[in-house]
């Protein structure tokens, strides 16, 4: 019976340094030293995509179904003008969304007072066919559109090139670990932490509201010749990929 107690004892203590000594080893390697590094690689590129988005408002004072059925006639147009634009074979597609139906109230000294049905619907284009955007939107605008909501430029090979930029910054993070310690005498022993993201931004946006402006005098027959077209400038997109790093060292 003692033998069996002390037996028991014994494992009691083996098992007790075993998890001291893991827990030992845990706060040893939070408590060693590291270092930080924070890089980034960026590219521009001329985008291949366009994606443009088309609003279609109608009203009437009188009945709901009468606006539905403007907006559908008007909508149907636009959609079938723009499909003929685009190249389904090379990825293109049109979609509607954002369909809305509703009374439209105007208030006067807190009097709630009905004043017409509204209904919109939004129409969205997306084609590699960069060089007829202006076309596209002259021709929605032609068929009854009567806003273009948004024009954003992208590129079809985006994963492809964030890969890339990763690859050079880590590249650049692991050119710096070594130039640090060097000067320091130490080496790198494992990592710590790891973090990386890659984003895009067009530089577009100041031309959109140009074209936004132009638009407008197309639409009032002011300015757009015959045969001519609203001109778009589709900028460059700026693709950036940021790595941020700490690693162990001995």
């Amino acid at each position: 019976m003692k033998k069996t107690l002390i037996a028991l004892a014994v494992l009691s203590l083996f098992a007790g340094s075993t998890t001291l000594s893991s827990q030992a080893v845990t706060a040893e390697r939070q408590e060693r030293g590291y270092i930080s590094v924070n890089t980034s690689a960026n590219t521009e590129i001329a985008p291949d995509v366009a994606e443009i988005s088309f609003a279609v408002q109608t009203s009437d004072a009188k009945s709901m179904q009468k606006a539905t059925n403007d907006n559908k006639q008007i909508s149907d147009k636009v959609f079938a003008q723009l499909k003929s634009m685009i190249d389904t074979k090379n990825g293109d597609y049109i979609k509607t969304a954002d369909f809305s139906a509703s009374p439209i109230y105007t208030y006067t000294n807190s009097k709630k007072s009905f004043d017409r049905y509204e209904v919109s619907n939004r129409v969205i284009v997306h084609t590699k066919s960069i060089d007829k955007v202006g076309k596209m939107i002259d021709s929605a605008i032609a068929a009854g559109a009567t806003n273009v909501d948004n024009l954003t430029f992208s590129v079809s090979n985006y994963d492809t090139q964030c890969n890339e930029l990763i690859k050079i910054a880590s590249q650049k993070a692991n050119d710096r670990l070594a130039v640090i310690t060097s000067l320091y005498n130490t080496e790198a022993d494992g990592i710590r932490t790891f973090d990386v993201s890659c984003s895009a931004n067009s530089s577009n946006s100041p031309r959109l509201y140009m074209a936004k402006n132009m638009l407008a005098a197309v639409a009032d027959g002011v300015a757009a010749e015959e045969g001519s077209s609203t001109s778009i400038s589709n900028g460059v997109v700026k693709i950036y990929a940021n790595l941020n790093a700490t690693f162990f060292v001995k």
